[in-house]
């Protein structure tokens, strides 16, 4: 005996909680089944396009407005799981949820319709209350899909927004990168009596480190390192800060020089100027940033050289036919202590003299077996490289350091000033 559609009429209000769908596509050869099943589903309140050809409904269903279809299994030219596998196979904007309606039952045919990507099922004949639960069971799918799809097109575009905040940020770091690199005015300069040699490796695009040298008159240079604590953009700009305060380029505001009787510059006692620095730096920062600091000043004609050492790492010097010596007796860094004091060191270079001033970069550098290079490890390397000048003794500390640390981009940010005493 032929089965009508439905086995009872449902009233025609929604259910309470029921999740109406965009529009629903109803394919169906028979006339008279297809306008029954639209009839119900208009008064349950859902907007109905009719199919009677399965072929014809591919065109409609591309539609991103429907978003549920209830199709029959049977129907000539096309059938059901035909219709399914082309539409699954189609560029289309949205999912939408395939109910296939069958009076087959047998668990072949089943899977052959989901295989071809169909999502439920119903049995002829189709009770009202089972088709409207399964109908709003796809609503439910299609708009987690949607909600699904609306999040991933927000991410993406976050991301997107993400990538240009990168690129932009990555064009500022060059651009940082390079101006620390350009403020070291030259990295070798050869004096009457000495040359200077200055490295800067920062750990990332830009770091803490900086080293230089500024002029006092015709005999007399003053060297400077130093190692503000932390990584990054905030580290590096107030290295560039200190770095100015010491800058040959403008030496009416060099911290560590004063003008003399005859308007000359002289250099402060290195002491006076690390305690003339500290005062300032508590008074800008407010305890927020330290630094240590290496300063001195040399004599070009005498070798006589006077310096402060504010906790940065011990100088090095290596004399002709000696082993390294470590000079200075530490001290506090700058910007940590209110009334902080500072002791001066006297030495005299002799000609063949190497004076390494290093941040704890190269000391600290952490090796491949876990070990650090520490003192005697950096004092080997000197020691090595002694015959080297100054720049070609840098470049093969630097090889050194990477090889020790198995890799190019150390961990900490290093530096090095290399005064050669030449007499």
């Amino acid at each position: 005996m032929h089965h009508g559609p439905f086995q009872s009429w449902p009233t025609a209000t929604p259910a309470p909680g029921s999740t109406l769908p965009g529009r629903v596509l109803v394919i169906e050869d028979s006339r008279a089944q297809r306008m029954m099943l639209s009839a119900l589903l208009r008064r349950w309140g859902h907007q109905v396009v009719e199919c009677d050809s399965a072929l014809d409904a591919l065109d409609v269903a591309m539609d991103p407005s429907i978003t549920l279809i209830l199709s029959d299994w049977m129907m000539p030219g096309l059938t059901g799981p035909e219709f399914c596998r082309r539409l699954r196979a189609m560029r289309r904007e949205g999912y939408a949820y395939v109910i296939l309606l069958t009076s087959r039952s047998e668990q072949d045919a089943l899977t052959e319709g989901l295989a071809a990507g169909a999502d439920d099922f119903l049995t002829k004949p189709v009770r009202a209350p089972e088709l409207r639960a399964r109908m709003n069971a796809g609503a439910r799918i299609v708009a987690m899909q949607r909600d699904m799809v609306d999040k991933n097109r927000r991410l993406s575009e976050a991301l997107g927004e993400i990538r240009a905040l990168y690129t932009t940020l990555d064009r500022d770091l060059d651009e940082a990168r390079r101006l620390q690199q350009a403020q070291l005015q030259d990295r070798f300069r050869r004096f009457s009596g000495a040359d200077v040699s200055l490295w800067l490796k920062p750990s990332g695009p830009i770091g803490g480190d900086m080293v230089g040298w500024f002029p006092v008159h015709d005999r007399l240079i003053g060297v400077f390192g130093l190692d503000v604590a932390g990584h990054g953009v905030a580290s590096a700009m107030i290295a560039a800060r200190v770095a100015g305060m010491l800058s040959a380029a403008t030496p009416d505001q060099n911290i560590a020089l004063t003008r003399g009787a005859d308007g000359r510059f002289l250099p402060l006692s290195p002491d006076l100027a690390a305690e003339r620095l500290n005062r300032m730096i508590l008074r800008e920062m407010g305890g927020d940033r330290y630094f240590t600091l290496c300063l001195g000043f040399l004599d070009l004609a005498t070798g006589r050289m006077r310096m402060v050492q504010a906790g940065h790492p011990h100088p090095m010097l290596l004399r002709a036919g000696a082993d390294v010596a470590l000079l200075g007796a530490g001290g506090l860094p700058i910007g940590l202590v209110e009334d902080a004091r500072y002791t001066t060191l006297d030495l005299t270079l002799s000609p063949g003299d190497r004076l390494v001033i290093h941040s704890d970069g190269l000391t600290e550098c952490p090796g491949t077996d876990g070990t650090t290079l520490d003192e005697p490890g950096l004092a080997a390397l000197m020691t090595r490289h002694a015959a080297l000048t100054g720049p070609d003794f840098l470049t093969a500390l630097d090889r050194d350091l990477s090889a020790f640390a198995g890799t190019e981009a150390l961990p900490d940010d290093a530096s090095a000033v290399v005064i050669d005493y030449r007499g």
